[in-house]
């Protein structure tokens, strides 16, 4: 019988006496949080539920059965997230030689941290800048081709689609531009999931040929929080990262996480296409409401782009109108109870799910539709692309380098030792080891509304290298 682990841990742990790990020893009685979190089912790797390091049962049957539903050579579960994933992939592919790594400006930090641990040297691929809203575009084949070209120590290239506003690369060219290069690629598609099970959605990152795929499937699908796969191309790379993720993921993964990953495949294996199609109906007709806004809008990229977009993101551009993404974020709270996934200056982003309904979307239109009535037509600057600074040495060495706190009048002309970002979407804008530049205090502001790695608890200070 082919049962589910949630299946497994439902039926075989009633006359199993645990005396092992968790201590709350599966009695659910001993408070109501453990009961509500599913104590019950909260397992080590016992005898019979196989183990995530070396998987030889269940958990390989499942990790077989989620490769075949994206299409890769062998699929892993994450239970740290994508994180966990681009880590351990980065690692896999490029080791600890040093040498250069070609990435996007707006990676996520997880790719920075991974280049870091590895040694590597990042250095930027060409991206397109939307002006009115403050988006980057994803990288194209002629400034993948150049980036190449200038960096001949160049050891692993990352790719970030779909970006976190729904921006879809050609990853096919990009990939095979790479290659072709003789370099290997990981995408960064946490965000895209949901893309590849089901041809009603954009093509996923797996059949592009990328050596390593990462997906963050609590994102937009139905499973829990934190819950991710990492696809591997080849089995050479699949051994490879499979070592890898036993250094960077828990030596003691939750069951409940994994019967979650479980539990997601085989819904979308055995229901999928109803799901998809539920979900794309839900979209269509926010599409079709959202034409009576007058002021805000959903942003679309310009007809004729090169850039796909993925549908389930719901970018609310306030470029036009007289709000700004941070007062809609907070009027829609205060005033609807909704709460959106991320704010920037000119829009706000609301992400949807296979768990939306036709009626969570006609509350979150309906608060949209009231806020817009009260807002008038305001012609906003364009915004300039981002600067990015000079880097005096390699994120690696800054931080490993002897640092002290300045206040941020303070800290012009110096070499910074720390991550600056928004999170989300938790791509840094000031690289340890990149010179702070007057442009860069000027974004920085009071820093009220960023996230310091190192001097999170002295606002108005920043970390720079003595």
């Amino acid at each position: 019988m082919n049962r589910s682990i949630y299946e497994h841990l439902a039926e075989d742990l009633t006359a199993r006496l645990p005396m092992h790990m968790p201590g709350h020893k599966r009695n659910d009685m001993l408070a109501p949080y453990l009961k509500e979190l599913g104590a019950a089912l909260d397992i080590t790797e016992i005898q019979g539920f196989d183990n995530l390091r070396a998987p030889e049962g269940m958990l390989r049957d499942a990790m077989e059965r989620a490769a075949a539903l994206y299409g890769a050579h062998r699929s892993f579960f994450l239970v740290g997230g994508s994180t966990a994933g681009i880590l351990a992939g980065i690692r896999a592919l490029a080791g600890e030689g040093g040498g250069e790594a070609l990435i996007q400006r707006n990676s996520h930090l997880s790719v920075y941290n991974g280049l870091a641990l590895c040694r590597l040297q990042p250095a930027y691929i060409p991206q397109g800048w939307e002006k009115n809203l403050g988006i980057y575009y994803p990288p194209g084949e002629q400034g993948l081709l150049a980036a190449l070209k200038n960096h001949p120590r160049v050891r692993l290239v990352v790719l970030t689609s779909p970006g976190y506003e729904g921006l879809l690369a050609d990853l096919p060219a990009l990939v095979g531009l790479a290659h072709r290069a003789g370099v290997p690629v990981l995408v960064d598609a946490a965000h895209g999931a949901h893309l590849g099970p089901d041809g009603r959605f954009p093509a996923g990152a797996v059949p592009s040929g990328a050596d390593i795929v990462v997906h963050s499937l609590h994102k937009t699908l139905p499973s829990l929080t934190q819950t991710a796969l990492a696809h591997a191309r080849t089995e050479s790379v699949a051994q490879r990262l499979e070592e890898q993720l036993n250094v960077f993921q828990t030596s003691s993964p939750s069951y409940l996480l994994l019967a979650s990953i479980d539990g997601c495949i085989r819904l979308l294996a055995d229901k999928g296409p109803v799901l998809y199609e539920g979900w794309l109906e839900v979209l269509q007709g926010v599409k079709e409401w959202a034409k009576r806004l007058r002021y805000l809008r959903l942003w679309q990229p310009d007809e004729g782009s090169p850039y796909g977009i993925d549908p389930s993101k719901l970018v609310i551009d306030c470029s036009q109108a007289s709000i700004g993404g941070e007062e809609l974020a907070d009027r829609l709270l205060r005033e609807a109870g909704i709460d959106l996934e991320m704010v920037a200056s000119r829009y706000a982003l609301a992400m949807t799910g296979m768990g939306d309904t036709a009626q969570s979307m006609d509350r979150l239109l309906d608060a949209l539709l009231a806020v817009d009535r009260q807002l008038h037509a305001q012609t906003k600057e364009c915004l300039p692309a981002p600067f990015i600074p000079s880097a005096h040495m390699p994120p690696f060495q800054a931080l490993c380098s002897p640092w002290e706190r300045v206040s941020l009048q303070q800290a012009k002309g110096r070499t910074a030792a720390e991550y600056l970002m928004r999170y989300p979407p938790g791509a840094p804008f000031v690289v340890p080891g990149e010179h702070i530049e007057a442009s860069v205090l000027e974004e920085i502001g009071d820093g009220h509304s960023l996230q310091f790695t190192r001097t999170r608890l002295f606002p108005g200070q920043i970390a720079v290298l003595r």
